[in-house]
């Protein structure tokens, strides 16, 4: 077996090429993908060469962990799911090529107990079911956010999500093209919000250094959660985190049972993916779109179509 796939071979050099696969096992499944999107946070470092040592990571790579297709085919213990519309987290069985996540391929192969059924209809939406599983399994860990950083796809998915459980929080965001959007819910600067008693702070950013001023804006008692994926090492004076008895959390990699809540949630209609996947490019265009994606702030979310890809 062989699929084109993308292939990161060093860090800035994006190439479509083609790379052999090893055979699906019993309980794999052959997904025929139609679309794939590029993650604009682990991507971004990988693009970069700025990743944080990490499993599974090396180049030449197959990024992505975002892609939506049909099960054309799979092995003799999961046959039934053949036909059904799929979300695939990735795959790892390339031969020339890491599978850090390995999700951006015409035909992936992998276990069927990673992949999860989707309604069908949605479309290129359906590659944001791991930001939003991500963004759900921040919030089932503690209190639900006073105040959002970012109002990327990640910090907007936060958003809605709290909406949607009654809580209306406040979003920051340094970029002008990305302040339009909220619905239900106040989008602002941090230089505009006089505030400094914020109990939950959820940092979307990625941005190493923002610890010390989100610090001064909490309460006493407050929660930081990480939700972002930081390059450097995160840093903090101590002082003011001490009089303030501030807590912190790391949100880690979604389970599938966040994966399962979100696609429920996207089916009955509380949780909409609208305006949120701004650049669609045929797959052959991936040499030049990663570099596109991670220049353009207006670039919320790039997807591949692989559709009329041979």
């Amino acid at each position: 077996m062989d699929t084109l796939a993308v292939v990161v071979e060093a860090p800035g050099q994006v190439t479509l090429r083609r790379l052999g696969m090893t055979p699906p096992d019993a309980d794999d499944l052959v997904v025929a993908v139609d679309f794939s999107g590029i993650s604009m946070g682990t991507e971004k470092l990988m693009y970069k060469g700025t990743m944080p040592a990490f499993p599974g990571m090396g180049y030449p790579l197959v990024p992505g962990y975002e892609a939506v297709g049909r099960v054309v085919d799979a092995g003799a213990k999961a046959k039934s799911r053949i036909g059904d519309t799929v979300f695939v987290p990735g795959s790892s069985k390339f031969i020339g090529a890491r599978g850090l996540f390995g999700g951006s391929a015409r035909t992936l192969v992998t276990g069927s107990s990673r992949v999860l059924s989707i309604p069908a209809g949605l479309g290129d939406q359906a590659v944001l079911m791991s930001l939003a599983a991500t963004a759900r399994h921040a919030l089932v860990g503690g209190d639900l956010p006073d105040l959002i950083i970012g109002h990327g796809v990640l910090g907007r998915l936060l958003a809605r999500l709290a909406v949607a459980e009654g809580r209306t929080p406040t979003v920051w965001e340094i970029a002008p093209e990305r302040m339009s959007g909220a619905d239900g819910y106040t989008v602002t600067t941090a230089d505009a919000d006089e505030r400094r008693d914020y109990r939950s702070i959820y940092d979307a950013s990625g941005d190493s250094d923002i610890l010390d001023s989100l610090v001064m804006r909490m309460g006493h008692g407050g929660e930081i959660v990480l939700v972002g994926f930081y390059a450097e090492p995160l840093h903090f004076n101590f002082a003011p985190a001490f009089r303030r008895e501030m807590r912190m959390r790391v949100a880690t990699e979604f389970q599938p049972q966040d994966l399962a809540d979100v696609i429920a949630m996207v089916g009955s209609g509380r949780l909409s993916l609208d305006g949120l996947v701004t650049n669609r490019v045929p797959a052959n265009d991936a040499p030049t779109a990663y570099g596109e994606a991670f220049s353009d702030p207006s670039c919320l979310k790039m997807v591949f179509d692989w559709r009329d890809v041979a």
